[in-house]
């Protein structure tokens, strides 16, 4: 599972508009933001990586004026972490993923007053990305470029789904990428915090998922951020399946 989870992550950086391959090694650039979480890099699954090759790493984010960053599966590359940090990167983070297929989704109610659909609408969707950036504490205003992004994402075949009150307020979302070989990664399950605790996390989780199964994909992952949302991913039938690693440079 490691090796197909890795091969999701190389696929989604190099779909980005501007990916840049560096030996062993693609960044996933996307002009229009600066954020970490999207311009960063991963190495192919099996690649020898030498110093030298983590030296034009840094270069190349220099370069697109970003900041060094990787994520990636830790058996895919079991030697880079140490060259990562003699280059002076320092681990963000290390995160056990989850995995769910289609024999092992669980579906959840959704709470009577709120219904689950795809954002069709560049105000359907800033809607959706202004919920989750409230729920994640940042600003609760979508850039158009935010919503460029998602319209992209959703025409190359990314699962979005918004959870909206009868008068079209929207309480939270999430999403998908596109698949990868049938494989993809769950993201931003996101409950504004007056519709917390009905269980619309749960709710939302399994009904990115059943999109995600019901247009071929076979394998869906994701992580938790703890013990709470570790809870929700169990209830719908996500399970533990490895280790993922964060670092980044200054």
């Amino acid at each position: 599972m490691d090796a197909r989870v890795q091969q999701c992550v190389v696929a989604t950086l190099s779909a980005r508009p501007a990916p840049v391959e560096v030996g062993p090694f693609v960044v996933g650039v996307d002009p229009t933001t600066t954020s970490p979480h999207i311009n960063y890099a991963t190495p192919r699954a099996g690649s020898a990586v030498t110093a030298a090759d983590v030296a034009a790493l840094v270069a190349a984010f220099r370069a697109v004026g970003r900041r060094p960053r990787l994520e990636y599966v830790a058996s895919s590359a079991p030697a880079l972490e140490a060259l990562l940090t003699d280059a002076g990167f320092v681990v963000e983070a290390r995160h056990t993923y989850l995995v769910c297929l289609p024999d092992t989704l669980r579906t959840a109610p959704t709470p009577a007053d709120l219904d689950l659909i795809e954002p069709r609408t560049d105000d359907q969707r800033a809607a959706l990305i202004g919920a989750q950036n409230e729920a994640f504490g940042g600003e609760p205003e979508a850039t158009p470029a935010d919503v460029a992004r998602l319209r992209r994402q959703q025409e190359d075949g990314a699962v979005a789904v918004a959870a909206v009150t009868g008068s079209g307020a929207c309480a939270g979302g999430g999403g998908a990428a596109p698949p990868a070989e049938r494989v993809s990664e769950v993201a931003g399950i996101a409950v504004r915090a007056p519709y917390r605790r009905r269980g619309l996390a749960a709710a939302i989780t399994a009904e990115v998922t059943r999109r995600l199964f019901a247009a071929g994909a076979e394998v869906a992952w994701l992580e938790a951020g703890g013990e709470d949302s570790w809870r929700v991913y169990r209830r719908v039938g996500y399970r533990p399946a490895g280790e993922r690693l964060y670092l980044a440079a200054d």
